[in-house]
């Protein structure tokens, strides 16, 4: 396994398993931690495509960080 295909897997495996967590109720899809995992693991993921210049997964896991980290700063100011 390549550098690349390491780290585009774990940010692939949080998304998912914040996916997981949330659908089967052990993490409720407005608490920090779903956004938190949401924010490393599609960040890792952009990076990873960013190594291999996969633009379309570069936009896709970009906007994905960019939404993620907008829900933890929106849930932040809130408390």
């Amino acid at each position: 396994m390549q550098y690349n295909d390491i780290i585009g897997s774990i940010g692939v495996g949080l998304i998912l398993l914040a996916y997981f967590m949330n659908s089967f109720g052990l993490m409720p899809k407005d608490g920090r931690l779903f956004f938190a995992m949401n924010v490393i693991g599609a960040g890792l993921a952009c990076y990873a495509s960013s190594l291999i210049n996969y633009v379309p997964f570069i936009i896709l896991e970009g906007v994905w960080c960019m939404v993620s980290v907008a829900g933890l700063i929106k849930l932040t100011a809130k408390k």
